[in-house]
């Protein structure tokens, strides 16, 4: 018999849980930060690379992949997993996102949403039904609703309208998605930054029944402070006995932040672009490796990482690459970056399960504001 997707519930401090959520696939630790392999690949990084970092799940895209190499070729070639090297669970989006940064190549129907490619202007159609579809052929293990998501700040009628058309794409995406044990459907809770159109959104989605909830909608423009304002309630208006997933999530203050208000999963291209664009996240904050101060630094980027770049590199090395060009650099510097989110994961849920959640966090914060203090 498949064995069916479950979560366990170990601990709670707070808001804040830490639990275990068992796929076919193998366990996914909550807290958890989840890379994002937007077209079937963590960018400059070998997925034996990236679990090393201690990763239990990888994010992939539904628009991307549709577009190239497509589904289909993915599923003749033996689902995503075989396609891309990656056995662990995989989770993606529904191409919701991604369809909404289209504004002026697309046009919205309660069918769906009809779009010309940002390759090559090819004309697509992608409902909840053909999402379903395109995810089955991707043979991911958690699958999300098809939604629509309007950017932040938007008027109210607006985000209203859009969360109602999104809770009757989510009765759709759970009819066509049916019956596959071992494979799980989420749910996306919409509603801006309105209090009642969350709760009218998550009514909606327990009676509809779904393995796991999101909280989309955020991380759209409306700033730290708002988003902060919904989790204080969102999170809790969500089964508690189910996943909650924060989408688009974030930076290291941003995820303590989210942890700390119920979130159980999130994802963000940040620590994988800003390595490829000089940035390292440390303890004590961002490093811009490509500053002149840091040509003739012999230090590690954090004394305190284990992750190959601090193990074996000094800043100065890692300076000159980025400048030269390097392709090095990229990969020193994700594989740093992917290192960091995924101990500060461990770290909360090992605080979370000890009841020392607000001591975590209070450190977390305090070596943030030190900053990068040694001389150099």
């Amino acid at each position: 018999m498949t064995q069916r997707f479950t979560f366990t519930l170990h601990a709670t401090d707070g808001a804040a849980r830490t639990g275990t959520i068992s796929t076919p696939r193998g366990e996914i630790r909550t807290p958890a930060f989840m890379p994002v392999g937007t077209a079937g690949t963590v960018k400059a990084m070998l997925p034996e690379s990236v679990r090393a970092t201690g990763a239990d799940i990888l994010l992939g895209n539904t628009y991307h992949l549709m577009l190239r190499p497509t589904a289909e070729r993915i599923a003749r070639l033996g689902g995503l997993h075989r396609f891309m090297n990656w056995e662990r669970p995989i989770l993606t989006d529904s191409g919701g996102f991604q369809v909404m940064s289209l504004a002026a190549l697309r046009k919205l129907t309660e069918e769906g949403v009809r779009f010309s490619s940002h390759i090559d202007g090819s004309k697509h159609m992608l409902s909840p039904e053909r999402s379903m579809e395109i995810q089955r052929l991707l043979g991911s293990d958690i699958v999300m609703c098809f939604d629509e998501c309007p950017a932040l700040p938007a008027p109210v009628e607006t985000v209203a309208a859009s969360t109602r058309l999104s809770m009757r794409w989510a009765q759709r995406s759970r009819d066509a998605f049916g019956d596959r044990p071992g494979h799980a459907l989420f749910g996306i809770q919409q509603g801006g930054v309105t209090r009642e159109l969350r709760e009218e959104s998550a009514g909606k989605l327990t009676e509809i029944g779904f393995d796991g909830y999101a909280v989309g909608g955020l991380a759209v423009g409306e700033g730290q402070e708002a988003m902060f304002g919904v989790l204080d309630y969102a999170p809790g208006m969500l089964p508690a006995d189910r996943p909650r997933y924060l989408m688009g999530v974030g930076k290291p203050d941003d995820i303590v932040g989210a942890v700390e208000r119920g979130i159980d999963m999130m994802d963000c291209v940040l620590p994988s672009r800003s390595g490829r664009t000089g940035q390292a996240f440390t303890r004590r904050g961002v490093v811009n490796i490509k500053n002149a101060r840091h040509m003739d630094d012999p230090r590690p980027l954090d004394e305190a990482c284990t992750c190959p770049a601090c193990r074996s590199y000094s800043r100065a090395y890692l300076h000159h690459v980025f400048r030269a060009g390097e392709i090095i650099s990229s990969m020193l510097l994700t594989w740093h970056n992917l290192h960091y989110y995924q101990a500060l994961m461990a770290g909360l849920r090992e605080a979370i399960a000890a009841g020392r959640l607000a001591a975590f966090v209070a450190a977390f914060h305090r070596e943030r504001a030190e900053g990068d203090i040694e001389p150099f």
